[in-house]
């Protein structure tokens, strides 16, 4: 084991905590350890000089991971491949006869109104594996105990199920993107998104240049820092959700008469937009629930991190399910009914070959799932460009 004198690091460090000197420029690769790959020429004892240090104590990096996206997941089927989904069409009011009567007129009840049924359907799903291969004996001489052997192997099986989780979460990631591009090229096509505003696709920054005076409008770069746009935003979507609630045909592509009530709606928001609102905002007022969000999830990013700019984090790429190439910015929030993004019939299972020849055993882990969008179903996205 190297030991390493520091007393002379620790008078000069004592100068600068009490203020006797100024700061100095440290050398802490005589302080912090940051590890080897393997046991080096200092790995001895400092009595004979020869005995090889042994290992004390065993660390596993074993830390659960949880994911870091909303959750849009939905029951599973376990026959069957296709899910369908049908609704109905509002029906046609028509004249009411009973205040028209006249004498020696018929009246038929008899004539035969059907319903309006459409009908959709989604048969697509995705899969992958990953691959493992564990070998009991081959790991014993490098443990003291079986415990520590069955530790080894739960880390092992800890970070299987961390690629997992973050594959989906990816995925999962990427459904919700391609439901808010899909919404914003229905409303602006290959135009330019910072041009104007839409229904369904609201360029909060261009709708709150339109309320103020030219002088005091602002940038995509700055908008952030304006109490008065994170203010204006916050109240644009509270009012959207109330909108979504009410029967309309404004609110998804298809143009179908929907309404989405508040206890069936996902709102997804970006993390640096919710904190702008709370630094700026709810630190200044005794009522938070004026100027505070709706319940969300949040996200750090929403495709790529970029360097964490509201305009890379807030950034979508991509080309779309329908064959659409997007590029949308500064995507604040997005608020779609349950129905409109869903993962469903997540398949998760483990097959195992056990090779005698070489005593090891291959694991496959594997998924399927469906990773679907509808149309039919409302959905908004809130940006600034």
């Amino acid at each position: 084991m190297e030991m390493k004198q520091i007393y002379e690091i620790l008078n000069d460090v004592n100068k600068e905590v009490l203020g006797d000197s100024v700061i100095l420029q440290e050398d802490l690769g005589n302080i912090v350890d940051v590890g080897n790959a393997i046991f080096d020429n200092n790995s001895f004892d400092h009595y004979c000089k020869s005995l090889v240090d042994k290992v004390g104590r065993v660390v596993f990096v074993n830390r659960k991971y949880s994911g870091r996206v909303p959750s849009i997941l939905r029951e599973g089927w376990e026959f069957g491949a296709v899910l369908q989904k049908l609704a109905c069409e509002l029906p046609e009011a028509q004249e009411n006869e009973s205040w028209k009567l006249e004498n020696n007129q018929s009246y038929d009840p008899n004539i035969f109104k059907a319903p309006t049924v459409t009908s959709h359907f989604w048969n697509k799903r995705t899969t992958f594996e990953v691959q493992m291969s564990f070998a009991e004996e081959q790991v014993k001489s490098a443990f003291t105990s079986a415990e520590d052997v069955m530790a080894f192997i739960s880390m092992i099986y800890n970070a299987i199920e961390m690629r997992l989780t973050i594959d989906t979460d990816a995925l999962v990631m990427r459904t919700i993107n391609n439901l808010v591009a899909e919404t914003v090229y229905t409303d602006f096509g290959a135009n330019s998104i910072a041009g104007g505003s839409y229904a369904k696709a609201v360029n909060a920054l261009y709708l709150y240049n339109q309320t103020v005076e030219s002088a005091d409008q602002l940038t995509a770069a700055t908008c952030m820092e304006s109490p008065a746009f994170l203010r204006f935003t916050a109240a644009l979507i509270g009012m959207y959700i109330d909108r979504m609630a009410v029967a309309n045909t404004m609110y998804n592509i298809d143009g179908k008469v929907r309404f989405t009530p508040k206890d069936l709606l996902n709102v997804v928001v970006l993390s640096e937009f919710e904190n702008k609102l709370k630094t700026n905002l709810q630190s200044d007022t005794f009522h938070d629930e004026l100027v505070s969000l709706p319940k969300h999830d949040t996200v750090p990013f929403f495709q790529n991190p970029g360097d964490y700019s509201v305009s890379e984090a807030g950034k979508i790429y991509v080309t779309t399910a329908s064959g659409h190439s997007v590029t949308v910015t500064g995507v604040l929030a997005v608020m779609f009914d349950r129905d409109a993004a869903m993962v469903a019939n997540m398949n998760r299972r483990t097959t195992a070959q056990y090779n005698a020849k070489g005593e090891f055993t291959n694991n496959f882990f594997k998924q399927d799932c469906g990773y679907l969008n509808s149309f039919q179903e409302q959905a908004v996205v809130f940006f600034a460009a």
